[in-house]
């Protein structure tokens, strides 16, 4: 725990004295470095498959399960991105100041019209060549099935013609079975989260990096679909079935689509 302590207020001391001066792509660097460097803290090991995009990729749109607080981490970890996060995030000692400043954009979930504002944020970074990550479920999953994805924020995606990248991402025990210590669910807090992620000797993390999706000619719902199924295909996992009858219900046209 006091390296972690050490490790955040370092990360602290680099945003304020080394990021007003560097270039962008020498931030990526250091975000990147200090991200590995935080999984390796916290005995977390990186397992991945695929081709993840390098630093030279511009204008980006990864989409990604939610199963942990980690997830942002270890995404940052291989390819450093914007993400988009709840709103209280922005609230959590160090953590949410330094996701601020490294440009996590933040959304109100309870606001429907919030949506439309980081819509906004996110076409401004991917017209400029940022990167952009989100987790369309919404919410996380105890890593064991995938909650149907939501389309609004794959929006600035089709505006900009850019391609989405689905990344898988699941946590396991070293033989390879599911570990959900990991899972940031339900009512639990964060201090407990982090406490039970500490708990574990090793954490393996799996990214599973799929082939790109073409958003020409789709519509964000048909994207929201396509990305799911690679990302559950990638997995082996069930989608939530309560969850998709409850979607089919509250928006009839994707029923039709389905």
């Amino acid at each position: 725990m006091l390296r972690l302590v050490l490790h955040l207020l370092q990360g602290v001391v680099l945003v304020l004295l080394a990021f007003p001066w560097v270039s962008a792509q020498t931030r990526l660097r250091i975000e990147h470095r200090w991200h590995r460097n935080l999984l390796s803290l916290l005995n977390i090991h990186i397992r991945m498959h695929g081709v993840a995009p390098d630093l030279s990729v511009h204008s980006m749109f990864v989409v990604a399960n939610h199963i942990s607080w980690l997830d942002i981490y270890l995404l940052n970890a291989v390819r450093p991105v914007n993400f988009v996060s709840k709103a209280e995030v922005r609230s959590w000692p160090l953590i949410g100041w330094l996701a601020h400043k490294t440009g996590t954009l933040f959304i109100d979930r309870t606001k429907r019209h919030d949506t439309a504002r980081v819509n906004h944020q996110i076409t401004a970074i991917l017209s400029s060549g940022g990167c952009v990550a989100i987790f369309p479920e919404g919410t996380t999953s105890d890593g064991s099935m995938l909650r149907p994805f939501h389309a609004s924020l794959l929006q600035p995606a089709v505006h900009c013609d850019c391609k989405i990248w689905p990344v898988a991402i699941r946590y396991t025990h070293k033989d390879g079975s599911l570990n959900s210590a990991t899972a940031y669910v339900d009512e639990m807090s964060f201090t407990d989260s982090l406490f039970k992620v500490l708990s574990q000797q090793i954490i393996y993390a799996e990214t599973v990096f799929n082939s790109p999706i073409s958003t020409h000619g789709k519509t964000r719902r048909e994207l929201a679909q396509e990305a799911e199924l690679v990302i559950g295909t990638a997995l082996n996992l069930p989608m939530c079935q309560k969850e998709l009858e409850a979607e089919l219900i509250l928006t009839p046209e994707l029923s039709t689509s389905i």
